[in-house]
């Protein structure tokens, strides 16, 4: 499965749990919000299902 995150649109859903996109995510990160644990607590992001922790983790880590 690829999960690379750059060649995805901007307003790809990423957690579909919360609707939490690649744009809200790349711009919490833009503003100081660097860990798994900080998205989830300012957009819920990965507190369902938790199957979207790899492709925020990609986020972080690029």
């Amino acid at each position: 499965m690829n999960t690379d995150n750059s060649s995805r649109p901007k307003e790809t859903v990423i957690c579909t749990c919360t609707g939490t996109s690649k744009e809200k995510i790349e711009q919490l990160i833009a503003k100081g919000v660097d860990t798994l644990d900080k998205i989830e607590s300012a957009t819920g992001a990965n507190t369902g299902c938790g199957s979207c922790d790899i492709l925020i983790q990609e986020l972080l880590d690029k």
